[in-house]
């Protein structure tokens, strides 16, 4: 017992192996920009002066394909959030129109948009596609448009909608078999992107940008839209920039990278998380308010995880859990520098709350980082002392770890729909959060499995999860993406029971969102996208960098 007893003192000095994380490739790029208010200015009475016509043409539209086809348009270039009131008061006509006489590609168009604006109906709507034999129609094979409009369906879908799943297999199979050469460039490009990102997974304002350039090359394109869909764009790039820089040269004064050389160095990755969550420009402190909630986890993951001891750990642990400034004395150097990154930023958002009448969100950005600092703390001592938990406790813990309530505390004075009693909603975990909680969880663990476990040295959550059930590493690897697809499909479900709760529109995006940026960060082959710069190049690039092309 003795032996046992100075083992496990020893150990709990001890450091875990350091990762060596890769510096940022973006340094200075994005701190010097200087927004052009003139230009600016003239964006946006080009805008308004374009928003007039489309909402003309919005509103003149009368049959249900032309108003789905139109609405589908706008979303898909990044513009509905110009119509809002239009777009709503047009779903309601199309939820209540007869769809009899609709082909496959429309009955999947009319389904998807219902649900993707929080509609409740059914997937009966699809028995008229299926053959004696409960498969769909195997003639459909020869209709690419009609495939694709189920395919982008079957993602919306519920557990318990079977004949949705049966379409992802069927839609797939036929897709990616397709020869698509004969079929026109906008669908063989949806195609194509479809089968990477699906419509509903996919990162909004990133595929807006995508299909911008494919929409300009399409001979059915409307002009209107694209020269609308540009400008729009043009005027939101130079607003993240501006963003970015801002955000940039705050993250500069503090200089961590060099003072903290054990933590990622990501500002610019934590503010295309921002830019996952809402992309309009209205929402500008959600953006900025994000990438700090963000830099908060990634700092703290990176020195329970990366460097700090057990017993540095469980200090620093109660150490916050007391939040008094004073008590950083009692902290080793380094760890005063993060306790002080966080308290500066809890005061900052405490001022800006009060002055946007969100005074009451300011103790729960405080209890969500004590909370993630225990959960933390909790998955340090399983992996340092190698105890495997069950699976479910694993679970349990990783809903904090994901990050997900301290990411969405950070955001709280820049919603105008939140309340004390959505805060309340959120404190009963359910399933909205839970859910897309572990889809974080489940692609971070599965694509960040090398990196963490350091050579084989430290334990990972697939090793947790190969002990309960007995699993090789690939089968456990498997298991998480089958994870992540049900995880979807109850998102997807609550997505729409929040109309019950009282929960507005704009709270459920914002979750729905965080399970999209999730899906876009992270990659079964590359890493995920804030730990390594590579990943996540192509979306910076596309968002910050890439000029539009009039």
């Amino acid at each position: 017992m003795a032996t046992n007893g100075v083992v496990i003192s020893c150990l709990r000095e001890v450091r875990p192996p350091m990762t060596k994380h890769a510096p940022s490739m973006w340094t200075d790029t994005f701190s010097n920009f200087s927004l052009d208010d003139k230009e600016q200015q003239k964006c946006s009475e080009t805008i308004e002066a374009l928003k007039q016509e489309a909402r003309g043409m919005l509103m003149a539209a009368t049959t249900p394909l032309q108003q789905m086809t139109l609405i589908d348009t706008l979303e898909r270039l990044g513009l509905s959030f110009h119509f809002e009131t239009e777009i709503e008061y047009k779903i309601e006509l199309i939820n209540a129109a007869e769809d009899d006489g609709f082909d496959l590609f429309a009955t999947a168009l009319r389904f998807r948009l219902l649900r993707q604006h929080q509609r409740h109906v059914s997937c009966d709507v699809f028995d008229k596609f299926i053959d004696k034999d409960g498969k769909f129609e195997e003639s459909l094979s020869n209709n690419v448009g009609g495939l694709l409009s189920l395919y982008e369906v079957a993602h919306v879908g519920f557990r318990e909608e079977r004949i949705l799943q049966e379409a992802v297999n069927f839609t797939r199979h036929h897709l990616e078999g397709a020869e698509l050469d004969q079929s026109p460039l906008l669908i063989r490009e949806k195609v194509k992107r479809a089968l990477e990102h699906p419509l509903h997974r996919d990162f909004p304002i990133v595929y807006a940008r995508l299909f911008i350039s494919i929409y300009e090359k399409d001979d059915s394109r409307d002009e209107l839209l694209l020269k609308l869909s540009k400008v729009n764009f043009k005027f939101m790039q130079n607003l993240y920039k501006e963003e970015l820089s801002q955000l940039s040269r705050w993250w500069n004064t503090w200089n961590l990278k060099s003072k903290l050389p054990y933590a990622r160095d990501r500002v610019v990755e934590a503010y295309v998380w921002g830019v996952g969550y809402h992309y309009e420009p209205q929402y500008s402190y959600v953006r900025m308010g994000l990438a700090k909630g963000v830099l908060i986890c990634g700092i703290m993951d990176d020195t329970y995880d990366n460097y700090a001891t057990l017993n540095e750990a469980q200090l620093f642990t109660q150490v916050l859990d007391k939040w008094d400034r004073d008590e950083a004395e009692r902290l080793p150097e380094y760890m005063k520098i993060v306790y002080r990154f966080i308290l500066s930023i809890y005061e900052n958002y405490e001022r800006d709350a009060a002055k946007l009448g969100k005074s009451f969100a300011a103790p729960y950005f405080k209890e969500t980082v004590k909370q993630l600092a225990r959960a933390f703390n909790e998955e340090q001592k399983w992996v340092m002392e190698r105890q495997l938990p069950s699976f479910q406790d694993y679970v349990k813990n990783s809903e904090k770890t994901s990050c997900i309530y301290t990411m969405f505390a950070s955001i709280i004075p820049g919603l105008k729909s939140v309340t004390q009693e959505t805060i309340d909603w959120i404190k009963s975990e359910p399933t909205l959060a839970t859910s897309t909680a572990m889809i974080g969880r489940y692609w971070n663990d599965a694509s960040s499995q090398l990196r963490e476990s350091k050579g084989g040295e430290m334990l990972t959550a697939l090793d947790f999860h190969m002990k309960e059930y007995g699993l090789t590493k690939e089968e456990a690897a498997s298991k998480f993406e089958g994870l992540v697809e049900e995880t979807w499909k109850d998102i997807n479900k609550e997505f729409i029971a929040t109309t019950n709760y009282n929960v507005g529109r704009e709270i459920a995006i914002t979750f729905l969102n965080y399970a999209r940026i999730c899906e876009a960060s992270y990659s079964k082959t590359d890493g995920d996208a804030y730990s390594d710069p590579n990943v996540a190049k192509a979306n910076v690039v596309a968002l910050f960098v890439d000029a539009i092309v009039f």
